[in-house]
């Protein structure tokens, strides 16, 4: 089992009392909750052994690609589904077999949910109402939720009489207007335009700073809004949490090749651990030894050993191109080339490396053939060790 510490820091492994007072005290708790579906040979897991703990105030990104379990989490925590195994936690009450109206949650789907025979304001009252809110408290209720997401001119409209960013704002403001200590977000974003896309990140971004008490838990596939909103994200593939810290520490220390290439498209460098020194090591690849940076090993991660396989992480934007006849440069070909606007990624193959790949970046006015041949430096430090799949 993987205990997943609560928090900005992302600490992990707290035992005894210390993880009892942390689980009374977080806002989510996870604790090794599993989501089977069917029986026997025909099962499928949905969500295995999954732990994980919220600080009051923090958010979480879960990110993953499809099927990985990050919604499959979301909805057991809402109450949409039960799970067969583990316990789900809200501020220390166990809520696992609570019915989701009795969880007094905000939820807000990539569908926005908005009832559409009712006004705005109906909508956005209708959770307040179904927790039997004294009426005179509704209208000033409602009118907060709105103007916190700048609705407030809209109250009387129908759902079909907004556009798409709109109507998500009205779907957040009926998940705040219940005031709930835990807001869930389930890729609220997904069916937007890109235009809009980064509108409505700007202002979650916005409500996250407005609403330094509530936990939120964002479900997305999208890297960029989890760089941008996340206190911490966790990395969820084949239904199993692989990672989780603070996004800068995943971006500049992966600790599994599985997050190191998944989040930012990380070159993955098979090489040989030589010396190391503290958190330096010498490796060795393609006949070209480098520095590169070997952070101190997790919980349950064995040391760099001299002699030991491993890989090295190298981001694309991090690799330069130089002339053939640099010193310093690995001889590569061009595979491809492809055009993004701000820059172009070369995808090229190494004469040294006849099995590998290189991804690299470069401006997007630089111009480039296939088939050129152009040679390659890396980085001081190169990059940094990543364990290699066992």
């Amino acid at each position: 089992m993987t205990d997943i510490g609560v928090g900005r820091a992302g600490t992990r492994g707290a035992a005894g009392t210390r993880a009892a007072q942390d689980s009374a005290s977080a806002a989510i708790t996870f604790d090794r909750v599993g989501v089977r579906y069917g029986r026997g040979k025909k099962a499928t897991d949905a969500l295995v052994d999954f732990n994980l703990r919220v600080a009051a105030g923090e958010t979480v990104a879960l990110l993953g690609p499809s099927g990985s379990g990050k919604s499959t989490a979301l909805n057991a925590l809402a109450g949409f589904v039960r799970p067969t195994s583990g316990t789900v936690r809200l501020g220390g009450r166990d809520v696992t077999d609570l019915p989701p109206a009795r969880r007094g949650i905000g939820v807000v789907l990539q569908s926005y949910a908005l009832f559409p025979h009712m006004r705005v304001a109906d909508n956005v009252a209708f959770g307040l109402k179904s927790q039997r809110v004294p009426r005179a408290e509704v209208a000033g209720r409602v009118a907060e939720a709105l103007e916190m997401v700048g609705m407030s001119d809209y109250g009387r409209r129908l759902p079909r009489e907004l556009s798409g960013g709109q109507q998500q704002r009205v779907a957040i403001a009926r998940a705040l207007a219940i005031r709930p200590g835990v807001l869930l977000l389930d890729e609220p974003l997904a069916a937007l335009d890109a235009q809009l896309r980064q509108s409505m990140l700007a202002e979650l971004q916005r409500l996250k700073e407005a609403l330094p008490d509530t936990a939120m838990l964002y479900v997305t596939h999208d890297q960029a809004e989890a760089l941008a909103l996340a206190d911490r994200i966790v990395v969820m593939n084949d239904a199993r949490l692989m990672d989780v810290d603070t996004a800068e520490n995943l971006w500049r220390r992966p600790p599994t090749s599985f997050t190191a290439a998944f989040l930012g498209g990380a070159n993955l460098i098979p090489c040989t651990v030589g010396r190391v020194i503290g958190t330096s090591a010498l490796v060795t690849f393609a006949h070209k030894t480098v520095n590169t940076e070997a952070p101190q090993p997790t919980v349950g991660r064995t040391d760099w050993a001299p002699g030991s396989r491993a890989l090295l992480c190298v981001r694309p934007h991090a690799l330069r191109i130089l002339s053939l006849g640099d010193r310093d440069a690995l001889r590569a070909n061009v595979n491809a080339v492809v055009w993004r606007g701000a820059s172009t990624r070369l995808v090229l193959s190494v004469g040294a490396m006849p099995d590998q790949l290189l991804d690299v970046d470069v401006p997007g006015n630089a111009h480039y053939e296939i088939g050129s041949e152009v040679g390659v430096r890396f980085p001081e430090p190169a990059g940094v060790l990543v364990a290699a799949a066992s």
